[in-house]
């Protein structure tokens, strides 16, 4: 039987180490999922630095009906963190992209995303794959509200020059 992650949360932060393991497995794959576009190819580093933190700060969580919320914004730290130490973080050049028709646009999304920068790469996932609002997504990345929504226009712009839509 898999148990509640709110029910590991308090078992883990009274010290039961079987507790805290079963909480890291459940929280994994949705770690993985949030650092995974954002970090790239250090996705796999970003999601272990995550969960090295939550590990690390579990006992600071007050309410454990908000573990994801509150590991959603440390997943994103940490990916954004690891992204701008990849030496290979600087954001392509779009104006040099090939032509809509080259088969070169052909890529994957994992390529496309390689062309924005890491806070450009959070801001997608928080509002396109978690479904955070534009305010919620803000807060999670210490942004005013209008920064938040400008740096999201431009991200869905860029990804879509690099797209090729």
């Amino acid at each position: 039987m898999i148990e509640e992650p709110e029910q590991l949360v308090r078992r883990a932060q009274g010290g039961d180490t079987l507790a805290m393991n079963d909480l890291l497995d459940q929280l994994t794959p949705y770690v993985g999922r949030i650092c995974g576009p954002i970090a790239l190819s250090n996705g796999p580093d970003a999601t272990q630095e995550a969960l090295v933190a939550v590990f690390r700060s579990l006992r600071t969580l007050k309410e454990p009906g908000a573990l994801f919320g509150w590991v959603r914004a440390i997943a994103v730290r940490e990916a954004i963190r690891v992204a701008r130490q990849d030496q290979r973080q600087v954001a392509a050049d779009l104006d040099e992209l090939p032509a809509p028709n080259d088969p070169q646009l052909l890529v994957d999304v994992r390529d496309t995303l390689a062309r924005l920068t890491p806070e450009h790469r959070a801001l997608l996932v928080l509002r396109d794959i978690e479904g955070l609002d534009e305010q919620a997504a803000a807060v999670l990345l210490e942004l005013p509200a209008g920064t938040a929504k400008s740096r999201l226009h431009r991200a869905r712009a860029s990804f879509r020059k690099a797209w090729g839509s």
